[in-house]
């Protein structure tokens, strides 16, 4: 009998451990209040689903920044929040706008200067961050303070990462792959909008078709 190992069965193995891994990370995530106190997942996500809902309920907007694939989630849910969820939403990817910003203010002030300009009191900065290191992300969410806005933050990477201890609600995933860790971030910013539509489990929620939300 040959010892050599069946492809198919290794790369089954390592596919299925793939998912594996990325399905128990939504248990893994940690998250923590404005002063950096532990609170449990379910508390902090019912907690910032009820600051969302008050954003909502006044008009104010709802901003989202992220470089990369986090810009990519920040497009993403810039539209599902404001079409299916009725949010007054937007984020600052437009590419003449970050070219202009980019070459004549440097990179680190990209998100910063329009969440200054374009950001009131009472509005609420989603900062989406895999290492939550970036300087631009960093930049943004102090604007956000000083405009009075409220904070949510993304990060991954380092559990020492600067961006997890500024948001009022910050969302930790403890991995390192940039996959796991985006998909993570896909999911609780979809978490936050399908609860705040009402989904309570399995069912609840009608599914809502191209030209639903008036």
């Amino acid at each position: 009998m040959s010892d050599r190992k069946n492809p198919k069965s290794t790369a089954q193995t390592r596919i299925g451990g793939y998912f594996d891994r990325l399905g128990a990370l939504g248990g893994q995530i940690e998250a923590t209040d404005g002063k950096a106190r532990p609170l449990a997942l379910d508390d902090a996500i019912n907690d910032a689903v009820k600051l969302a809902l008050a954003v909502k309920a006044r008009d104010a907007k709802v901003m989202f920044v992220g470089n990369g694939g986090s810009a990519g989630i920040a497009s993403h849910m810039t539209t599902d929040w404001l079409k299916n969820g009725g949010f007054s939403a937007l984020c600052f990817n437009d590419a003449s706008q970050l070219t202009c910003l980019v070459n004549d203010l440097g990179v680190e002030r990209i998100f910063s200067v329009p969440v200054e300009k374009l950001g009131r009191e009472g509005d609420l900065l989603i900062a989406i961050s895999s290492s939550g290191k970036s300087a631009n992300i960093l930049n943004a969410v102090a604007a956000a303070r000083k405009v009075k806005a409220h904070v949510i933050t993304l990060s991954g990477f380092g559990a020492d990462n600067p961006l997890r201890k500024l948001g009022d609600f910050n969302f930790w995933l403890p991995d390192g792959h940039y996959g796991f860790v985006e998909i993570g971030h896909l999911a609780i910013c979809h978490a936050l909008l399908d609860i705040s539509m009402g989904w309570q489990q399995a069912g609840d929620l009608p599914v809502v078709t191209a030209g639903a939300f008036r």
